[in-house]
């Protein structure tokens, strides 16, 4: 797997290109040159679990035969600087799940969305160490 990053303008708005040829477009804060033109890098560390903890949960409640007719999640990060570091990191991660559909089992839904933050989503169990994660969910009908 290989992401590469390519430079669009003479400040720091960038381009992600995956191997399949999609591609991303980021960008920096205004202090550092950015024009609003893409998801700042933490940003995409938020859309990055989502989307993971979202592919898993549709795979796991198929698997359960739960078609749910909608999926969206809301991520919420909280940063904070570690001991006066320049950067800062993810403190905490919420996700809040919101599905619709007739005959969804709630049960269900909460073991998919557990198992996928526990066990199946690579980018939650890279970012649990430094970050608590956390989970919510509203069905709606």
């Amino acid at each position: 797997m290989t992401v590469r990053i390519k430079r669009l303008n003479d400040a720091v708005h960038m381009e992600a290109i995956n191997d399949d040829g999609n591609r991303l477009e980021m960008d920096g804060i205004e202090s550092l040159g950015g024009i609003q033109a893409g998801f700042r890098p933490m940003e995409m560390l938020l859309a990055a679990i989502g989307g993971c903890a979202a592919i898993d949960v549709v795979m796991i409640l198929t698997k359960q035969r739960q078609n749910p007719d909608s999926l969206e999640v809301a991520v919420d990060g909280e940063r904070v600087s570690v001991d006066g570091a320049h950067h800062s990191q993810f403190k905490s991660i919420h996700l809040h799940f919101t599905l619709s559909g007739d005959s969804l089992d709630v049960k269900k839904v909460d073991r998919a969305i557990a198992l996928s933050i526990d066990k199946y989503c690579s980018v939650a169990k890279a970012l649990e160490h430094d970050s608590a994660i956390t989970t919510s969910y509203t069905i709606e009908p």
